[in-house]
């Protein structure tokens, strides 16, 4: 195991509530009556992007009027409100990281593997989120940032992790990546990298068939895992258990 790839949304920081907010004080700001509380949301999860999301629902709600063909700008519009919104939220730090993300990039770095991102969400809500968690220079942590604006098409396609093992240099096999989402793990695995899963509220009902493990949190002293674990015998996932659950499955698949 060379590397750690680490998703965004959900697996570094819970982010899923305040996009949800945002969306829907966006809709608000231009006069659409729509809301997606907690349930609804967890479902629009599975269609992976903003604007994919915003097109989505539109069909479902105004199928007639989002069949005109005229909608891109105005879902293009809202979005972008929604951004706002969103960065406006976690830009003075309102969204911690999950407990486990840093001290797991701590222990990677002091071994010597390289981090990366590979996520879908756009390089504002990357700033926003990461400045206030990791400082201003949170980019030279990793050796490979890839977002929207590296892989336009979202997960469950691979193209973002392709784009991740190209920057890295390395082959799938000897790389791990951490995801919250069944779109995610499916991106991961088509792409051929191992993948252990940290769920959400909002994605805790998907299924993830293939992961490494299937975890609420990774862990940490203060917030050690509940008891029972197998992957974090001492309350928390560090980098050794990491490396043996990778190790397990490249041993299965020898």
């Amino acid at each position: 195991m060379q590397a750690l790839i680490f998703d965004v949304d959900g697996t570094m920081a819970d982010t899923e509530a305040a996009h949800c907010d945002a969306f829907n004080a966006a809709f608000s700001e231009v006069g659409l009556n729509w809301h997606w509380d907690e349930s609804l949301y967890a479902r629009l999860l599975h269609v992976a992007g903003g604007k994919e999301r915003i097109g989505h629902y539109w069909r479902c709600v105004e199928p007639e009027e989002a069949a005109g063909g005229a909608i891109a700008e105005t879902i293009d519009a809202i979005h972008a409100i929604k951004t706002r919104y969103y960065v406006e939220r976690v830009r003075g730090g309102a969204l911690p990281l999950r407990p486990g993300i840093r001290r797991l990039m701590d222990e990677a770095c002091a071994a010597g593997l390289a981090l990366a991102i590979a996520t879908t969400t756009t390089p504002d809500n990357l700033d926003a989120l990461l400045c206030p968690a990791l400082g201003a220079d949170w980019r030279k942590r990793f050796s490979a940032v890839c977002d929207a604006s590296t892989a336009p098409v979202k997960k469950p396609a691979p193209d973002v992790y392709y784009a991740a093992l190209r920057e890295l240099g390395l082959p799938a096999a000897e790389c791990l990546a951490l995801e919250d989402s069944e779109n995610g793990l499916r991106a991961a695995r088509a792409a051929g990298i191992p993948t252990l899963i940290t769920t959400t509220a909002y994605t805790a009902r998907q299924r993830f068939d293939g992961a490494l493990g299937v975890l609420p949190y990774l862990g940490d002293p203060a917030r050690p895992l509940p008891h029972g674990i197998a992957e974090a015998k001492q309350g928390w996932v560090d980098l050794d258990a990491l490396r043996r659950l990778h190790a397990n499955q490249r041993n299965a698949l020898a």
